[in-house]
């Protein structure tokens, strides 16, 4: 992994980036000889969101809108003092 300082980023930036692209490298931005940032390549096929990869996953036991505890067991709507 490659480290370059953070105005030698600057003045190539464009040229870097294109480099990460095409080779798949890591690189760390220096400032004052400390890493601030690590740029690396995009992700591929991006197209679709990450919990897309989920579908299909759950399944559903039961009933999965009436509470899991009956309401006379709940303290709050109990008359009881």
């Amino acid at each position: 992994m490659e480290a370059i300082n953070i105005s030698e980023f600057k003045a190539k930036c464009l040229a870097i980036l294109e480099r990460i692209s095409r080779t798949g490298e890591r690189i760390t931005i220096l400032k004052h000889g400390k890493a601030i940032a690590q740029i690396l390549p995009a992700v591929p096929g991006g197209d679709t969101f990450p919990q897309q990869t989920l579908q299909g996953t759950v399944e559903f036991v039961g009933d999965i809108v009436d509470p899991v505890v009956v309401s006379e067991d709940w303290e709050a709507l109990g008359g009881e003092e």
